[in-house]
């Protein structure tokens, strides 16, 4: 699995720890998504469709080729907010390249699928491929 250490590391210390304590990890990143920066507004943000939830993403590619995430979603949704949470800790400052590199189901590394619904599963893996899109033409 080509992972950046940062995130292979969550994916490790998830796929190692109880049921329950999966879903307190998701919980506490869901509290890690800052709010946007000034300078990304509302149209700067596309819509995740695939998410049951109202998810928007913004990407970008600074001068020195780092990537970097911005994430809305209602604080309601702490389950998609959570995976949002992992990716931001997990690629924030990595190139295009790399994050172009992680495997599309990544999070059944980290046995989501015992805590989440196949539907926000599903969710997630968009927010990823989404996110892959954005930095395509960058790569």
């Amino acid at each position: 699995m080509a992972l950046p250490p940062r995130l292979n590391q969550i994916v490790e210390v998830l796929a190692s720890s109880p049921k329950e304590f999966r879903t307190e990890v998701l919980l506490d990143y869901s509290k890690r998504i800052p709010p946007l920066p000034d300078h990304i507004s509302a149209d700067d943000l596309e819509q995740v469709h695939e998410c049951q939830t109202p998810f928007f993403l913004a990407v970008e590619v600074d001068a020195q080729g780092a990537t970097h995430l911005y994430f809305q979603a209602p604080p309601e949704s702490p389950t998609v907010r959570g995976f949002a949470g992992i990716l931001l800790a997990g690629l924030e400052g990595e190139t295009p390249e790399t994050i172009l590199a992680v495997p599309n189901d990544f999070f059944y590394g980290m046995g989501l699928e015992e805590v989440v619904s196949p539907l926000r599963l599903r969710g997630m893996g968009a927010i990823l491929a989404r996110i892959k899109a954005s930095l395509r033409p960058a790569a």
